[in-house]
């Protein structure tokens, strides 16, 4: 059998160096790691789990990407949700997860995500809420270097897939039907979420062909999916509007409680159906979309491509409801 002095005369390395490719240590050359991952293979060195992944390919341990935005005002339950659905899948495939926020990143080259993730024995990951603005990620993503779902973000390659919702076809869903519900729709102010999101993307141009099957005005801000912020485009917009559409229901409430002090009203509508909407006490239609079930669902893929699957595809179902405060104190 096969010793680690044997791997480190093979490799022409010292025995530390071994170990330290062994245990994914980050200070090591691409071209060392490469001499002795062949001379494992080789001589069928096996000296523990962490080698046998390197031989097999198989790490088992999965790192969630989180974008928790620290500008809410509010516990962001869209995160948690999203973060207990992937543990419940975790654990029924007996896999680890390991959590990171999107911030973590901040600064780093692709590469030295890719040393610190590899560094924590991660070879697959869920990313949520992918903005074009992480160029580190998106790097990581095409270099196909590890599995990887991406949650609420279209890029798909071999080795990565998307499960989504239609966010166009359900931003002018709901928007259609606050709009015929509602007399007067001459001016819509749209408060669309943060630039560079794929969602914002995708809904503003729903917006902007409604805009040309029914005619009128469209006045677009991004309220970056911060109610204070859209607090202040109310406060400066809400009295050139008809009817305001926003692009998530967390903006939905900073308008509404915006529109309340100005003491004037305007149809709102929201986007994403969570409870917390309700408590504004005016009802508001809005797209229900099943966050829970969406991670879950993003864990199910992310262990087919573990298995050998190829990237796809996925889109999940939603509902244009209203929610008011009756839907909240039922329950």
């Amino acid at each position: 059998m096969a010793s680690i002095n044997d791997v480190a005369k093979m490799a022409g390395v010292a025995k530390s160096t071994v170990s330290k490719v062994l245990n994914n240590y980050q200070l090591v050359s691409d071209e060392t790691k490469a001499k002795v991952e062949a001379a494992v293979l080789e001589l069928g060195y096996v000296p523990n789990s962490v080698a046998v992944s390197l031989s097999k390919k198989v790490f088992n341990r999965v790192g969630l990407i989180v974008d928790i935005r620290h500008n809410s005002q509010f516990i962001d339950e869209i995160d948690m949700q999203y973060l207990t659905g992937a543990f419940e899948k975790s654990k029924e495939y007996q896999i680890d997860v390991v959590t990171f926020f999107s911030s973590q990143f901040e600064g780093m080259t692709a590469k030295q995500v890719s040393s610190y993730l590899e560094a924590q024995r991660i070879n697959c990951l869920i990313i949520y809420n992918l903005s074009r603005e992480n160029q580190n990620l998106v790097k990581l993503i095409e270099k196909q270097e590890f599995y990887c779902v991406l949650v609420d973000s279209p890029i798909v390659n071999k080795k990565t897939s998307s499960v989504t919702i239609d966010h166009f076809t359900a931003q002018y869903d709901v928007a259609r039907k606050t709009i015929e519900e509602n007399k007067f729709k001459s001016k819509v102010l749209y408060i669309a979420g943060g630039r560079g999101s794929y969602i914002t993307e995708q809904r503003l141009e729903a917006m902007k062909k409604l805009k040309e099957e029914i005619p009128f005005e469209l006045i677009v801000k991004h309220g970056d999916f911060n109610e204070y912020k859209t607090r202040e485009i109310i406060i400066k917009w809400a009295k050139k509007a008809d009817i305001i559409v926003c692009a998530s229901d967390m903006m939905a409430i900073g308008a509404v409680f915006a529109l309340t002090e100005m003491d004037i009203f305007k149809p709102v509508c929201g986007f994403d159906g969570i409870p917390l909407m309700g408590y504004t006490k005016i009802a508001m239609n809005t797209v229900r979309q099943d966050f829970f079930e969406k991670s879950k669902q993003a864990f199910d893929e992310l262990k087919k491509l573990l298995d050998g699957g190829e990237g796809q595809h996925i889109v999940m179902p939603y509902k244009v409801c209203k929610i008011d405060y009756m839907d909240v104190i039922q329950k």
